[in-house]
């Protein structure tokens, strides 16, 4: 007997997902006031301030004029999840490396919850701007990273990823089956990075190299460019030697910490 409570792992707290909402509001907003917030989460406004009035005295929000906006404790939990990542001094130096050499975007991801999530951003001197900012997601199989990384899990965890994906074309040349996510894997296990050719923005490509630990993959590093610079000689003969380069580096630094 459990007094009553049914273990359910499909149940969650609706109070708790709202709550999760006016802080995702609020990120996107940067500040806002409850009238604001009650028509973008289409609630009431006594129930999104009861929530405010909650997060705010958890001190995860403040207020700001006549709106409210994310307090600087959600830095303090950022920086916390941040250094729970090992070597991440190591990642971020190696990653500025990159980019400094390459001139491009360089990147570290890892998987969370089947999704590619961005760790660490550098831009070199002619880097263009791109979607990715350091704590979001994006879907595994449109992204290099993500790629990647999933060629390199193990079998039942890459499994069930692919079979858990919903494979929106992002681009028209956006892989949109599991089927050919798979045989896409198998090009990667066997030359060692991972591409993404304009998959997940047009007119981006993208070379990703997998950064290992015996049988852990720690997740990956990228080097991220216009199609006209970072063109299919341009990855193969030089940028997926300079990602190579920095995730054996990484794991160097893993492997003797």
């Amino acid at each position: 007997m459990t007094d009553g409570v049914v273990d359910d792992p499909g149940r969650t707290i609706q109070s708790v997902e709202i709550a999760f909402a006016v802080i995702d509001a609020l990120q996107e907003t940067g500040s806002a006031g409850v009238t604001e917030l009650a028509e973008l989460l289409d609630h009431s406004k006594s129930t999104v301030h009861s929530h405010l009035r909650t997060l705010e005295a958890q001190r995860i929000v403040v207020r700001d004029g006549d709106g409210y906006r994310l307090s600087l404790r959600i830095l303090d939990m950022a920086t916390h999840v941040r250094d729970q990542v090992g070597n991440y001094d190591v990642i971020r130096e190696e990653v500025d490396a990159l980019a400094a050499e390459t001139g491009e975007v360089a990147q570290f991801g890892i998987e969370e919850h089947g999704q590619l999530s961005y760790l660490y951003k550098q831009a070199g001197e002619r880097a263009v701007e791109t979607a990715s900012r350091v704590g979001t997601q994006q879907p595994m199989y449109a992204t290099a990273l993500g790629k990647t990384i999933l060629a390199f899990l193990p079998d039942d965890r890459a499994c069930e990823i692919l079979q858990s994906q919903r494979y929106d074309a992002q681009t028209p040349t956006t892989i949109t089956s599991a089927e050919a996510l798979a045989a896409e894997l198998d090009t990667i296990r066997e030359r060692g990075y991972g591409i993404d050719d304009e998959e997940n923005i047009e007119g981006l490509r993208c070379v990703a190299a997998p950064v290992t630990s015996d049988e852990t993959v720690l997740g990956a590093v990228s080097v991220t460019g216009p199609a006209s610079r970072v063109t299919h000689d341009r990855i193969h003969d030089e940028l997926a030697d300079e990602a190579r380069r920095a995730a054996n580096v990484i794991e160097l630094n893993t492997m003797f910490a």
